[in-house]
């Protein structure tokens, strides 16, 4: 079977531990032939960033705080150094404070919701301007151009109990989804979302009562099941390789088919 990323190159932001979507992510990217760059936030995820590249063939790890312009700047200007030309950005990077999560939205504090929305949502944006210059031009070469993706949740549509502020975010991150895309298009930028079921991730136990959320789920999915982060990386290789190359301004929703879900008659 052909490798579907044989010679694309792809930056990975949020591999934090085994555990995350992106970790499962950049282990298919590299099954299906990609050279897979991974980032780390601050000098204390170094070093276990490191070790996961090394697990993972990844070709090389970089310090990116993506609160930080000039971090995002020298990010750019170091693979540009290198010749870097980027087929695919994965951006798998959200954070709320746990005390937003755990009370309700109404009391989410002004601080805690400009973060929110910074971490989680305006960092695409700011990732996406500063690697989409590092994307192949369109030309007689070739049309150029790549693909940028994100991950979301159900909470951007939907009242998810405990999800709190960081449903509004996702909202956010969406949305700017589809600006992007529409910005980006002409370079023959992809831009799209994936909104994975709920995964056990390291995050994901700041939710309060995650472990119901994830009972209630498998009962509740047409599939009866719970998300597999491999799924998701599928998903993941299917918009960066040449078979996604018509999808843009997308949710591709990877739930186990939660989504259609309205509510379930109990006994």
């Amino acid at each position: 079977m052909p490798q579907l990323m044989e010679g694309k190159v792809a930056l990975i932001l949020g591999v934090a531990n085994k555990w995350s979507i992106a970790y499962a992510i950049a282990k298919a990217f590299i099954r299906e032939g990609a050279q897979v760059i991974l980032t780390y936030q601050a000098d204390r995820q170094k070093q276990t960033v490191e070790e996961l590249a090394q697990e993972l063939k990844a070709h090389r790890v970089l310090p990116c705080d993506v609160t930080q312009d000039a971090q995002l700047d020298a990010l750019a200007n170091e693979l540009k150094a290198q010749g870097a030309v980027l087929n695919a950005v994965v951006h798998s990077i959200a954070f709320a404070n746990r005390e937003d999560l755990s009370r309700p939205f109404v009391e989410t504090s002004r601080a805690g919701f400009a973060l929110a929305l910074d971490v989680s949502a305006y960092s695409l944006v700011a990732v996406a301007r500063a690697t989409a210059p590092l994307m192949a031009q369109p030309g007689h070469n070739g049309p150029g151009g790549g693909s940028i993706m994100t991950l979301t949740y159900l909470g951007s549509t939907r009242v998810v109990e405990n999800y709190n502020v960081m449903g509004v975010a996702k909202a956010s991150l969406e949305a700017s989804v589809r600006y992007l895309a529409a910005d980006l298009g002409a370079s023959n930028i992809r831009v799209n979302a994936i909104s994975a079921g709920a995964v056990k991730t390291t995050s994901a136990r700041g939710i309060r009562d995650f472990s119901k959320m994830l009972e209630g789920g498998a009962k509740v999915a047409p599939l009866r099941r719970n998300t597999d982060p491999a799924e998701v990386a599928d998903t993941a290789v299917f918009l960066a390789s040449d078979l996604g190359r018509g999808v843009t301004g997308n949710i591709i929703y990877v739930d186990a088919g939660m989504q259609i879900m309205g509510f379930a008659l109990t006994e």
